[in-house]
């Protein structure tokens, strides 16, 4: 291997650990604020990626039907749920309709403007708009009800929801794999380096959302009660902080993110309805690396990972995955010596 050659594989990896990176920021901040494991954040990277591929098409994607009945869902299960309790029949179906309504405008929306052929910009957001909203359905249909138990109930309850996104996918997206077109076809050279626009958009993108979460954590109200939630949940609780609203507005975030790394790698490689699971595993392992508590050695341990599947491909493509996932061994070792384990009371 000589210095181009390595140069070459390196930008591979820093590329694929930009992507990474959003990932795993999304499973530490998911684990802080909720105590999930959220296994299928990669489903919403496929989502993100094939949503805005059926676009193309002049097709609704099936993800605007899902929007759509997981809104039905959400509404009917907690409007139940509010009349068993006694609450006002007028404030139920006022809650009712606040569910529903944002979903119907976003698959009204979609079922106008698929066959329009819009800017792919234009498209990348109705993409956005699509996908990002069932990040917070997810949470209120599958986890809110068991929010107070134990990581492991919300570890087995991720592997259903994993199962069932993966399912809807394949029925939405077929089988057959799409790749979706550069938001910018330039190249530049830099030494041995080829640049296109595509990464420089992947690396600009990935920047300006990393210091956009680190700006909302800071300085804004919603972070901070989400940063309190994840400091101590009753703490929160008993200090006004809604633990439920800031379930509902992380899981958001963390369906943004993933649809925006979706629209950022669909250029790159070609998806299937299946490849976000992967690609969601690596973001996982980064998480993992950071101890699934730091968002900085999130984002160190994601590079980590992009440059160790790199070289790794290089030198034994066949046991890329197996180097990768092989990795976090040591480091699950090293913490399980460093913090032993205290029975929980």
């Amino acid at each position: 291997m000589d210095f181009s050659i390595a140069s070459i594989l390196a930008l591979d990896g820093v590329t694929n650990g930009a992507v990474y990176a959003l990932l795993a920021t999304a499973t530490v901040l998911l684990f802080a604020v909720t105590r999930v494991i959220f296994i299928p954040q990669g489903e919403f990277v496929a989502f993100g990626a094939l949503t805005l591929a059926m676009l193309q098409t002049g097709q609704v994607p099936g993800t605007a039907w899902l929007l759509m009945v997981m809104a039905g869902l959400v509404a009917a299960v907690e409007s139940f749920h509010g009349l068993r309790r006694g609450r006002p029949a007028g404030l139920v179906a006022k809650d009712a309709v606040l569910t529903l309504a944002a979903p119907l405008v976003i698959t009204t929306a979609a079922m106008v403007m698929a066959p329009m052929q819009l800017p792919l910009v234009a498209q990348a957001l109705l993409t956005l708009a699509i996908v990002t909203p069932l990040g917070g359905l997810t949470y209120r249909l599958a986890y809110e009800s068991l929010a107070d138990a134990t990581v492991l109930v919300l570890l087995i309850v991720s592997v259903g929801v994993h199962f069932a996104l993966l399912g809807l996918g394949l029925l939405f997206f077929g089988a057959e794999g799409f790749r979706n077109p550069s938001f910018w076809d330039t190249r530049f050279t830099l030494g041995p380096l080829m640049l296109s626009g595509q990464t420089l958009i992947i690396f600009m993108a990935s920047a300006a959302l990393i210091v956009m979460l680190w700006l909302f954590f800071e300085r804004s109200l919603y972070g901070k009660a989400l940063r309190a939630t994840a400091v101590n949940r009753l703490g929160a609780q008993l200090m006004g902080i809604s633990t439920v609203q800031a379930g509902r507005l992380s899981f958001t975030v963390a369906a943004f993110i993933g649809a925006l790394s979706g629209l950022l790698i669909g250029p790159t490689t070609t998806v299937f309805y299946d490849s976000g699971f992967l690609i969601g595993l690596k973001g996982f392992v980064a998480a993992v690396f950071a101890g699934l508590s730091s968002y900085p050695l999130a984002l160190v341990g994601a590079i980590g990972v992009g440059l160790l599947e790199a070289f790794g491909s290089f030198w034994a493509s066949s046991f890329k995955e197996v180097i990768v996932f092989t990795s976090i061994l040591p480091v699950l070792l090293w913490r399980s010596l460093r913090d032993p384990h205290h029975e929980e009371d």
